[in-house]
């Protein structure tokens, strides 16, 4: 059975609101057993009147959905026990994750033809840009040379067909909130060699902290009222679409998903080929997880531990407060979870029809705008790396991890850090350091409109180690920074940094007085 973390506080208080008003009887044990089947029964009988209101046409999906949020409720009632024990956690075994530079790359043409008739990719495609102060799908933001996130993507895809004479379809996995918008964007790839197909995550319903029952009125409206269930709804999901048994009978043997936000997450012919071409008397690994080495910004990362004999992805949030410091610890968890994961499509098949996936539920606590406190159930695409045979980590290159989540990001993407080669970011031959340099810039840049409008244009970072910005801070054209510079305006102030300004380790402040750093 799996395990279950959240992030929300404890969970015997959600069984106190659950179980008031029933009587308590003389074992702890059938009490709990009582409101479980009470809230089980209770919530069946709620999602029954939201499927009478599905209109003509979608009740088949309804129902889908609603059985994969049945399933997801009642493993959430049964496993009330922590997720991690931390003294059963070991170390990775020898072999559990291997080097990157030790696995072999075909040069052959024909060969590497070979192996990419049989991959598909999946770029998991539901996230909005909202945190970044942008409406729509994230993967429809401008990252570079006005091309966004699906654009590079679609270009990757549509070079490797060509180069090698193959046909990798790209399939996108959507979410209610960004399907309709991706749909339309699409047409605009009709002429591309790529076949591009999605499919839409789950719509679970949020339900209230204090009843457990679903704050929806009917399947149509109240927007708020539903969510989709993390990325780790993928295997039901694909499976459900039939794209899974379409690519089977198509000769396809392994997915590489990723986030589509991860510009690092490009097709690996030396991976692909690792898993197609095992050594001999060697089983291929069914699910390979890429992770790379921690950095200090990544020591919140989950992680590959040994627990319970097998190989098994470790959050933080499945970790008790007395012992994140040690989760936390470069030297003793080294690695983290990339989320590049490449899987077996027959044993996602076969994992899905065997109902034997038990990834770790995440319970997330939401706040809604009229006061009403929900959860939504989650789960976590990577999670499910214990759950099938031979798993895998390979610890890739830095340079295939990244990711977009903040204009930090998009500053070290939009700079000469890198250039752009068939929608591939590589890093720039001149940069003398193979790691990228720490950014922090403060609120006034979090929204990509603000952040644009700071910036003439981007500064030369080639030499740059450190650079934290704060406060009201523009940037003038040909800006050159290099070393650690921090820029600080005071409230109530503000600093223009001056076109072709250079600056190399030095503290700015609020009255733009230049001090060695």
């Amino acid at each position: 059975m799996g395990l279950m973390y959240d992030a929300m506080g404890s969970y015997d208080d959600l069984w106190g609101n659950l179980g008031k008003g029933i009587r308590r009887s003389s074992s702890t044990d059938d009490f709990k057993e009582l409101t479980r089947r009470d809230a089980q029964e209770s919530l069946n009988k709620e999602l029954q009147k939201l499927l009478k209101t599905a209109p003509p046409g979608l009740e088949q999906e309804t129902r889908k959905n609603f059985d994969g949020f049945e399933k997801l409720f009642n493993r959430f009632l049964l496993e009330n026990r922590p997720s991690v024990q931390w003294e059963k956690i070991e170390l990775l075994p020898k072999g559990a994750v291997k080097k990157y530079d030790e696995l072999a790359s075909p040069t052959d043409c024909k060969q590497i033809k070979s192996i990419l008739d049989k991959l598909v990719v999946i770029k998991l495609n539901g996230g909005l840009g909202t945190s970044m102060g942008c409406t729509g799908p994230k993967s429809l933001i401008s990252v570079r040379n006005e091309l966004n996130f699906l654009d590079l993507n679609v270009q990757q895809i549509k070079d490797l067909n060509a180069k090698y004479s193959t046909n990798i379809p790209l399939v996108l996995m959507n979410s209610f909130n960004t399907d309709e918008d991706i749909r339309k964007i699409l047409r605009k790839y009709n002429q591309v060699s790529v076949e591009i197909d999605t499919f839409n995550q789950s719509r679970y319903p949020r339900i209230n902290r204090e009843t457990l029952h679903p704050i929806a009125r009917s399947v149509q409206n109240d927007h708020d009222a539903w969510y989709p269930p993390g990325h780790g709804d993928i295997y039901g999901s694909f499976f459900n679409s039939g794209l899974l048994e379409k690519y089977l009978k198509m000769g396809k043997e392994y997915v590489f998903i990723s986030n589509i936000d991860n510009l690092g997450a490009t097709v690996d012919i030396a991976i692909l080929n690792f898993l197609l071409n095992p050594q001999r008397g060697k089983q291929a690994p069914e699910f390979l997880m890429e992770v790379t080495d921690k950095t200090r910004a990544d020591i919140k990362g989950g992680t590959l531990v040994e627990y319970e004999g097998k190989l098994t992805l470790l959050e933080i949030a499945q970790v008790a407060k007395e012992h994140v410091d040690e989760f936390k610890s470069v030297t003793k968890f080294k690695i983290f979870n990339t989320n590049n994961l490449w899987i077996s499509l027959s044993a996602i098949k076969r994992v899905v029809e065997e109902n034997t996936l038990s990834m770790e539920i995440i319970v997330n606590p939401k706040h809604l705008d009229d006061g009403t406190n929900v959860i939504q159930l989650e789960t976590a695409v990577g999670a499910a790396i214990k759950d099938f045979e031979g798993s895998i980590g390979v610890n890739v290159p830095r340079k295939r991890f990244l990711p977009v989540k903040t204009s930090s990001d998009l500053l070290l993407m939009m700079s000469n850090l890198y250039t752009l080669k068939s929608g591939n970011l590589e890093m720039s031959p001149l940069r003398m350091f193979a790691s990228v340099p720490l950014v922090k810039l403060g609120k006034d840049f979090n929204k990509v409109k603000s952040f644009l409008n700071r910036f003439a244009s981007i500064p030369d970072i080639m030499d740059l180690d450190h650079l934290t910005v704060s406060g009201d801070v523009t940037f003038g054209k040909n800006v050159v920074l290099k070393g650690t510079v921090i820029i600080i305006a005071n409230h109530g102030d503000r600093i223009d940094i001056p076109p072709g300004a250079i600056l190399e380790n030095k503290i700015v402040s609020g009255n733009l007085r230049i001090l060695d750093h």
